[in-house]
């Protein structure tokens, strides 16, 4: 990877090679040039080379104007026209787009692919063009002449002809010349090019001089201007060997006379420039360039046409130019040298690349300090570099004391500790916090110490500290306090549920099961978790603090056991036992679980020394389960043993038999206990036996038999009628599917459908094939036994009946083995006459066969068909009966439906959810008290309890109601209305709140209303002590007196103070009210004082005073306006003379009139004048 060396060129090279696949290989000329040299397939190449110039070569741009209807031609099918032309020009050309009215193509790169890639468009755009085109051949060598120097002579014979003339740039190595225009015109073009071109064979000669490759650029000069130059002084044409050539000869062609005056040229530019160096210190040369270089644009900008290189590593600046410029330029950057070595130095310390980056600190914060702080530059290595040294550039002084403290800062470092502290990655993320919160202010409290969190892809538990170790060692103190809260408060046990009672406890979308974890969260502080409604998880996790959460999980249980009727006993069993009873993973008991119906069986935590044992599930279970556990446990205290067997998975379904009746055979008969593995167990082919030695012997023995005669495979064959056939291999085989997994995998193989042979082959273990042979004997007298029976039951109940997804027929198919058909459901019944009344089950006897049945016998869409056992097809039909929806009636009073729907029918929606029934409202225009339920037998009674329940609620909710809405209307007169109601309302929510009732004040627009009336509505208690509240307000109002008071209006702004402030502070001293006059009142100087007879005198004699006070500084302001100055508002009021701007743009040479300030038609208004504004308090001092 490091072919190309160090530097910014070097990674794109290496970048371009892998985007690309072409190979690049780099060189560089003694003249600083750099060849790149590619090689690969051509479509590589091409795309390699466009890359090298957009990045590597110094790009420019230029555009190109061709007609907007000619631009898709230069785009191509698909765009292939246009990347084949960026490609084969190596720019980038953007061409405007559709909606865009430009016809400016702009083209972007090398000087010599902006060329070629303008002169391809312009023939694009030359070809599509209606008017005619014409080519003409002429040598390249001949062009210049043909263009003339600066393109003067085409474009002068382009503007005489009005044909468009392409003649293709130098790099373009084509020889036609492009002809567009009208015939005639075109014809003349054509013909005085001929004749320029036929001129120029005969009368011009060349000469060819070698001239250095390197001063070839300068006789080029800057976009070819030094070439044009020659030619328009002396007619000649300059040609210059290619860059990629190693020629240095340089060829003149010209008049005979003329060659020797342009030689003289070419010498004269090739020697014009000069190539210098100055030494310089490399570790200098970025102060000689200067902040973003502007040390070096003061030389460069007044001397453009001098190069400055400064190569890196290298203690010189190389300079190229005309010969005086250089010499210029040289002379300065060497004062400027001089200088720096004298102002400047720089130092070299070596500090282990380790604590590079801490030296650095977050996003370079201690760095930047010091750059800042003693104006220095620090040179740190990269880290990939593995260097030590660092390198302290700038002045004197600054870099021995940057020197100093970065020594110092290093030296800290090394004695610093570091601590790696252990906590589990899962808390990882909890002490970062959310964006980071937590650990900024673990960091801010201990702003020496750097904590290192490791990638949470790693996996790893270490979080690494390091600074001062006092420090460390606090920090580590805190966040193991830190990580022991987070412990404790992520302790969590796991509430196991019976599945059965799920919907039950969880209610419909967690209901139930929601109130009571906001009422457990209140009382413990735990989060519980709930299984997700589609898992098939029992189980319910509580975390938080231990003891908090073995709290919620007594008060589940306790709620479990409410709901479901679930029995709990405690079994006493030595702690020692314990874990042997509890098995490998639980495998023991999770045995005993699964046997005796699913109980739960709950051993207390590890370490507490209990010995009770908790056993929870429906009581028949838990006393199977009790006994089992006892026996188990007096096994093990008397004497213990375990034996492990092996056989192949498939074989545990026979060996365990249908219901678990041959190890039920195995257990009674040796008294061991035969463990199986469960789907979660990695090795599935393990059985334990456990009991005492001689049983479990007894017991390995019978089943090595067992498993010795399974794997003993025999092939037998048994008949079968043909007509049988189609039971065993519909559904994709499922009986013969759950045969195999019932009998250790055996394979039955029925004959082609076709062949009428009854011959099925068996293949497998012995027993399990004799096993299988028995099964499919009984399928077949089952078949043979098989029964067809109908049930009737009327169409618009077998949805219903099918339940949520078909799930309640599944139940009874399974249940009782049977087949249930429903019938096609009619799309159209016809309207069917009430069937007369049958007595004493007689019917008319009339033809039972003919059309005309008798209109009571059963329609064919109400008729289910059960196929199976007729003693099975009886019982399925009672459980489908059973299923059958039933109506009530109940009496609800008319004027509490509405309530019982609730609001957008949540209410009766929520009823239904938990009865499981259907409650229809009769429509609010029947004025009909009944209410119908329909669903199961089993459901109706709860649900019609169920919202009687809620009729006395609300029928108490109405009482109430009717309670709350005792009125009182009290009197009081309007003018103390805003004191009852006080500043923005508080007085009277006040007593609102106080006495739970509502108060209404009058309508001041509402002249029919009664103006002194206010209404209080409430419980009737509240309404007489809120109305006591008011009249007791009144009461003291009506003591008040109000006094009006003449102050001087100059002084209100000052007694009312800023935001009225100081007003009130008088107002609550005095416990008075007062009020200033509002602008534009009869009398403005006059001021009412309300409040009680002596407090209002002594406000009254309070605010007098501080008028004489006030008015005395506004008498003295007066008398000082006199002699101020007029305000400069009132200046600018005077007319303006207005000013002249000279050479505007819209002066003329005429009018030299200053415009008019005071004219309207100069200034026009732009409204009417807006008036000052008013403050509430007077005018602003």
């Amino acid at each position: 990877m490091n072919q190309f060396g160090e530097g910014e060129q070097a990674k794109i090279c290496l970048d371009i090679m892998q985007k690309t696949g072409a190979h690049l290989e780099l060189s560089l000329a003694k003249d600083q040039g750099l060849s790149i040299m590619v090689s690969g397939k051509l479509e590589a190449v091409m795309k390699a080379r466009k890359e090298i110039v957009a990045r590597l070569q110094t790009q420019a741009s230029a555009t190109v104007a061709i007609p907007k209807e000619h631009h898709r031609f230069v785009i191509g099918k698909n765009g292939e026209k246009l990347q084949d032309l960026e490609l084969k020009t190596a720019t980038k050309i953007q061409i405007p787009r559709p909606d865009d009215p430009s016809n400016q193509i702009k083209i972007t790169g090398t000087k010599e692919g902006i060329e070629k890639a303008r002169h391809e468009i312009l023939l694009i755009s030359a070809e599509q063009d209606k008017r005619a085109v014409e080519r003409l051949d002429v040598e390249k060598v001949y062009h210049p002449f043909i263009a003339g120097p600066y393109n003067k002579l085409v474009s002068e014979l382009m503007q005489d002809t009005g044909t468009r003339i392409n003649i293709p740039p130098p790099s373009v190595n084509k020889t036609e010349i492009v002809f567009t225009g009208e015939k005639e015109q075109l014809a003349q073009a054509v013909a005085r090019v001929k004749k320029i071109y036929e001129e120029k064979k005969k009368k011009t000669t060349t000469i060819a001089v070698e001239v250095k490759k390197s001063q070839h650029k300068y006789v080029i000069g800057p976009k070819g201007n030094s070439l044009q130059e020659i030619l328009e002084k002396t007619g000649v044409s300059v040609e210059i060997p290619p860059t990629d050539s190693s020629s240095e000869t340089v060829i003149l062609r010209g008049e005979p006379e003329k060659l020797g005056q342009a030689l003289t040229e070419v010498y004269a530019k090739a020697n014009s420039f000069t190539v210098s160096s100055v030494s310089a210190p490399s570790w200098l040369h970025r102060f000689i360039i200067g902040k973003k270089g502007q040390n070096l644009a003061k030389i460069t900008q007044q001397m453009p046409k001098v190069h400055i290189e400064f190569t890196e590593g290298e203690d010189k600046i190389t300079l190229e130019g005309p010969t005086e410029d250089v010499n210029v330029a040289q002379e300065q950057i060497e004062v400027m040298v001089k200088d720096l070595i004298n102002r400047m130095d720089y130092a070299e310390i070596n500090v282990d690349h380790k604590f590079h980056r801490h030296l650095i600190g977050k996003n370079g914060a201690n760095i930047n300090r010091i750059k800042d702080l003693y104006k220095v530059s620090v040179r740190i290595p990269p880290d990939n570099e593995k260097s030590n040294l660092i390198r302290i550039e700038g002045d004197p002084q600054g870099v021995q004391q940057a020197k100093k403290e970065l020594l110092e800062l290093a030296s800290r470092m090394e004695n610093e500790r570091t601590k790696d502290l252990i906590i589990e990655q899962k808390f990882h993320r909890t002490i970062i916090g959310q964006k980071g919160e937590r650990i900024r202010e673990i960091r801010e409290k201990f702003p020496e110490v750097i904590i290192n969190f490791p990638d949470p892809a790693h996996k790893s538990d270490i979080v690494q500290l390091r600074g001062p170790k006092n420090e460390v060692e606090k920090c580590t103190k805190y966040m193991q306090k830190m990580v022991a809260d987070l412990v404790e408060n992520s302790f969590s046990i796991s509430v196991p549920i019976f599945k059965q009672f799920h919907k039950n406890i969880i209610g419909k979308g967690g209901a139930n099961i929601k109130k009571v974890r906001e009422l457990i969260r209140e009382e413990s502080n735990t989060k519980i978790d709930l299984p997700a409604e589609n898992s098939n998880s029992e189980t319910i996790v509580i975390t938080g603090k231990r003891a908090n959460c073995e709290a919620a999980r007594h008060r589940i249980l306790a709620i479990q056991k409410e709901l479901a009727n679930i029995t709990e006993v405690e079994v006493s069993i030595p702690s020692k036992l314990h874990n042997s009873l509890i098995g490998t993973k639980g495998r023991f008991i999770r045995s005993i679980m699964e046997e005796c119906g699913g109980v739960h069986i709950h051993f207390p935590t590890e370490g507490s020394g209990s010995d009770t044992v908790t056993i929870r599930g429906p009581a028949q279970d838990v006393e199977k389960a009790k006994k089992q556990l006892l026996h188990l446990a007096e096994e093990k205290q008397t004497k213990s043993y375990t034996v492990d067997l092996r056989a192949k998975p498939e074989y545990h379904k026979f060996l365990i038999g249908k219901g678990g009746g041959n190890i039920r055979k195995v257990r009674d008969n040796t008294g061991a206990r035969i463990i199986f593995p469960t789907s979660e167990d990695k090795d599935q082919e393990l059985i334990t036996i456990m009991g005492t030695e001689e049983a479990v012997k007894e017991a390995q023995k019978e089943l090595e038999a067992l498993i010795k005669n399974l794997d003993n495979v025999v092939e037998d064959s048994m008949a079968v009628d043909p007509k049988h056939h189609r039971h065993f291999v519909i559904r994709r085989g499922q009986v013969l599917r759950e045969i195999a997994d019932e009998y250790g995998g055996v394979m039955v193989s029925f004959p082609r459908s076709g062949t009428q042979s009854d011959k099925v082959t068996l293949k497998g273990a012995k027993d399990c094939v004799e096993a299988a042979k028995k099964r499919i004997q009984e399928i077949i007298e089952d078949l043979e036994a098989q029964v067809t029976i109908e049930c009737t039951i009327p169409q618009k109940f077998h949805r219903s009946i099918m339940g949520p997804k078909g799930s309640r027929i599944q139940q009874i198919t399974r249940d009782y083995g049977v087949q249930i058909k429903f019938p096609d459901r009619e799309e159209n019944p016809a309207p069917v006459a009430e069937p007369a009344v049958q007595e004493n089950g007689e019917d008319g006897g009339e033809g039972k066969d003919g059309k005309d049945a008798d209109p009571s016998s059963p329609k064919k869409c109400d008729i289910i068909i059960i196929s199976g056992r007729r003693e099975k097809c009886e019982a399925a039909k009672e459980a489908l009966q059973a299923l059958v929806p039933v109506t009530i009636e109940v009496e609800v009073p008319f004027d509490l439906h509405r309530y019982i729907i609730g609001q957008k029918g949540s209410g009766i929606r929520k009823m239904m959810d938990e009865f499981e029934v259907n409650i229809q409202v009769p429509a609010p225009e029947l004025q009909s008290d009944i209410i119908t339920i329909t669903g199961l037998a089993t459901n109706l009674d709860r649900a019609k309890v169920g919202l009687l329940e809620r009729v006395k609620e609300l029928q108490a909710e109405q009482e109430d109601r009717a309670l709350r809405s005792f009125k009182l209307t009290v009197t009081v007169d309007p003018k103390y209305h805003p004191k009852i109601i006080g500043r923005k309302g508080a007085v009277i929510t006040q007593i609102r709140t106080e006495h739970e009732v509502n108060i209404q004040f009058p309508d001041k627009d509402d002249e029919t209303q009664a103006q002194d009336q206010i209404t209080i509505t409430g419980y009737e208690k509240n309404a007489e002590a809120a109305r006591d509240a008011i009249m007791k307000i009144v009461g003291e109002l009506e003591q008040m007196v109000s006094e009006d008071v003449t102050l001087d209006h100059r002084v209100h702004a000052r007694i009312i103070g800023a935001r009225g402030k100081a007003i009130r502070k008088i107002m609550d001293e005095f416990k008075v009210d007062i009020r200033f006059p509002q602008s534009g009142a009869p009398d403005p100087n006059c001021v009412t004082v309300t409040g009680l007879p002596e407090n209002v005198e002594e406000a009254i004699d309070h605010i007098l005073n501080l008028e004489e006070e006030y008015l005395a500084d506004v008498v003295d302001n007066e008398a000082m306006q006199v002699y101020m100055k007029p305000s400069s508002h009132e200046e600018s009021k005077a007319p303006s003379k207005g000013f002249v701007v000279r050479d505007a743009p819209w002066a003329t040479v005429n009018n030299e009139k200053a415009p008019d300030m005071s004219s309207s038609e100069d200034f026009p208004s732009f409204g009417a004048q807006v008036a000052p504004k008013t403050l509430p308090w007077g005018p602003k001092r």
